[in-house]
C-alpha cells in the first residue's frame, strides 16, 4: 500500500515537536499577574521561596515560585538549569512552564493546580472535607511513585528530587497528583542558606541526610515512605507525644503491624471506606522504603512495582518480611523482603 505524505505538514508537525515548551516571562508581566507578588495571592511558602496563584493576560491561571535572594553571578547558570528543568516531562510531574531572571529576582512559572497540595487535604484548609477517598489515595501513591523513578531513572539527566514531601505533591482538576520542586539544589546557591530550612521536612528526612546533609535517590526513598504512611494514616510524620517528645509516624505504625491491625493504622475520616489489602500493601511498602539503614531500601522502580502488586503470593511474601515480624526492637531496619529480589530479577 502506497502512503503519501504531506511534506509540509510534515514539516510544521517536526517543528512543533522542537519548539520550546517553555518561555522567558518579564518580571513585569509576573508583577501583573500576581497583583505585585500581593500577600492576598501567596499560596504557601517552602525551602526554596514563596509560591503566588497569579492570572495571565490570556485568563490562565499560573503559580509563581519566587526564589529567595539570589546573587547576580549566578545568572547563567539559573538560566541553562531552569531550561533542563523545563524539558523534563511526565505527566505526574509539575513541568515548568517558563521562567524570570531580571535583577535580583529569580521566578519559575507552573500551571496552577486548583486543588493545591496534599498537605492541604491531609492536614490544612481542605481536611475537613474528605475529598480524597481510598480510591483517589491509592491513585496518588502509585503515580507519585512513577514521578519520583522517571526522575532517578529515566531523565536525562537523572535528577535527586530532595526535597520529597506532601506540600510538594499538587492535585490537579482530577486529583491526579503532579511533583513539584525536584532538581533545585542546582538552582539555588550553595552558601549554607538553605540548610536551616531544612528542619521544616525534618520528619521527612532519611538518618543519613540528617547526618551529613547531602540528599540521595535513597534519601528520596526514604522520605516517600514516610509520604506513603502519611497518605494512608492521615498522620503528620512526626507528631507530639508529650512536651518533651516526639515521635516519627513510623514508630506509630510499625507496632500495629507487628500485631496486624491495619484497621488502626487507616486514615479515620476515611469511615471504613477502604481496600484491605491495598492498606496493607503501601503500608508495608512505606515501611521498607523509611528503613534505617540507605541500603536496605528498594529504589524507587522497585517501590512502584511492589505498590502494583497483584498477585497474592508476593503479597504473601512482602508480609513475611522479617522486618514485620515484631523482633526488631521497635527499629525499621532489618533486611529487605525477598519481593525485592524478585522485583531486580524481573528488571
Amino acid at each position: 500500500m502506497l502512503i503519501w505524505f504531506d511534506v509540509t505538514t510534515l514539516h510544521r508537525q517536526k517543528k512543533v515537536k522542537t519548539e520550546p515548551s517553555w518561555r522567558i516571562f518579564s518580571l513585569k508581566e509576573l508583577h501583573a499577574a500576581t497583583n505585585s507578588f500581593n500577600y492576598d495571592n501567596k499560596l504557601g511558602e517552602g525551602r526554596f521561596g514563596s509560591v503566588y496563584w497569579g492570572q495571565l493576560w490570556d485568563g490562565s491561571q499560573i503559580a509563581v515560585k519566587r526564589l529567595k535572594a539570589w546573587s547576580s553571578r549566578e545568572e547563567i547558570d539559573f538560566a541553562v538549569e531552569v531550561e533542563i528543568l523545563a524539558r523534563i516531562r511526565h505527566k505526574n510531574l509539575l513541568s515548568v512552564r517558563g521562567y524570570c531572571a531580571e535583577g535580583q529576582e529569580r521566578l519559575i512559572v507552573y500551571d496552577y493546580m486548583p486543588n493545591l497540595s496534599l498537605v492541604s487535604h491531609l492536614h490544612g484548609q481542605h481536611s475537613s472535607e474528605s475529598l480524597l477517598d481510598w480510591t483517589r489515595r491509592m491513585n496518588i501513591a502509585v503515580s507519585s511513585a512513577q514521578a519520583i523513578a522517571y526522575l532517578h531513572h529515566f531523565a536525562t539527566p537523572r535528577i535527586v528530587h530532595g526535597d520529597v514531601r506532601a506540600s510538594n505533591v499538587l492535585l490537579d482538576s482530577e486529583f491526579e497528583a503532579r511533583v513539584t520542586d525536584f532538581g533545585y539544589d542546582k538552582l539555588m546557591p550553595d552558601d549554607g542558606a538553605n540548610k536551616s530550612t531544612k528542619g521544616n521536612n525534618i520528619g521527612y528526612l532519611s538518618p543519613e541526610c540528617i547526618e551529613s546533609g547531602k540528599e540521595s535517590d535513597m534519601g528520596d526513598v526514604y522520605s516517600f515512605g514516610v509520604l506513603l504512611l502519611e497518605l494512608v494514616t492521615g498522620k503528620r510524620p512526626t507528631e507530639r507525644v508529650n512536651l518533651t517528645t516526639k515521635r516519627g509516624i513510623t514508630e506509630w505504625v510499625l507496632p500495629l503491624v507487628y500485631e496486624r491491625k491495619f484497621g488502626e493504622i487507616v486514615d479515620q475520616r476515611l469511615n471504613g471506606k477502604y481496600v484491605e489489602e491495598e492498606l496493607k500493601r503501601i503500608v508495608l511498602v512505606g515501611l521498607m522504603c523509611a528503613q534505617r539503614e540507605s541500603e536496605k531500601r528498594p529504589t524507587m522502580s522497585e517501590v512502584v512495582e511492589m505498590l502494583m502488586i497483584e498477585s497474592k503470593e508476593k503479597m504473601a511474601q512482602l508480609e513475611a518480611n522479617p522486618l514485620f515480624n515484631g523482633n526488631n526492637d521497635g527499629e525499621v531496619i532489618d533486611e529487605s523482603s525477598e519481593i525485592i529480589s524478585e522485583v531486580r530479577d524481573h528488571q
